[in-house]
């Protein structure tokens, strides 16, 4: 799971991507020499680099996303709860709601899910 950590520039280049998907590929270069300010080459390399950890394919000059925003996001949240709390997803609620107050509906929100994933 390493290798799909996405720094901060990769990250607003998959934003573009997943933002706009499918895209072609030039008008991919396009829009990140408008909001990134990158060079075609640039625009190239990040994508090839991307491909390559399985984010994202470019097949006939059409861009698509292999996973999805929301499927990185939980492989994210994963690895954080596995590398943070030795894997603990009540460890993990435990510390979170000492810093931050969880409100009725949040709580309300949290049981419907643990019932629903109980009915599996």
């Amino acid at each position: 799971m390493d290798e799909l950590k996405l720094g901060s520039v990769e990250g607003r280049f998959a934003e573009i991507i997943w933002q706009n998907e499918p895209v072609a590929s030039g008008v991919l270069v396009k829009i990140c020499e408008k909001e990134l300010g990158w060079k075609k080459s640039t625009t190239y390399t990040v994508l090839k680099k991307l491909c390559e950890k399985g984010l994202f394919k470019n097949e006939g000059s059409k861009v698509t996303s292999v996973m999805s925003k929301d499927e990185y996001c939980a492989v994210q949240s994963q690895k954080f709860v596995e590398d943070t709390f030795a894997g603990s997803l009540p460890a993990f609620i435990a510390a979170f709601s000492k810093r931050q107050e969880l409100t009725k509906d949040e709580i309300e929100e949290i049981k419907r899910m643990i019932d629903t994933i109980g009915e599996r």
